[in-house]
């Protein structure tokens, strides 16, 4: 059984920034089993620029942070 059909590549981008100290984004891949793949530890007032893409399906966030998206903002608690 095939999980996946060709390239994802929909590139969707989101901002994310820290409301305090040790804000964590961390990425997830895609495919059948989900792992993490990539960790950032952002402090008050960072941001970051993270895309969607073939290998990054999901992305976890981890303390006080405004998520900007194409959809909205979204503050995210703790």
């Amino acid at each position: 059984m095939k999980f996946m059909e060709g390239p994802i590549n929909n590139g969707d981008y989101i901002v994310i920034k820290a409301k305090e100290n040790g804000v964590h984004v961390i990425g997830l891949t895609r495919g059948h089993d989900t792992r993490f793949h990539h960790t950032e530890k952002l402090d008050k007032g960072e941001v970051l620029i993270a895309q969607f893409t073939d290998h990054t399906s999901a992305i976890k966030i981890r303390g006080k942070a405004e998520v900007m998206t194409k959809h909205g903002v979204i503050e995210s608690d703790q």
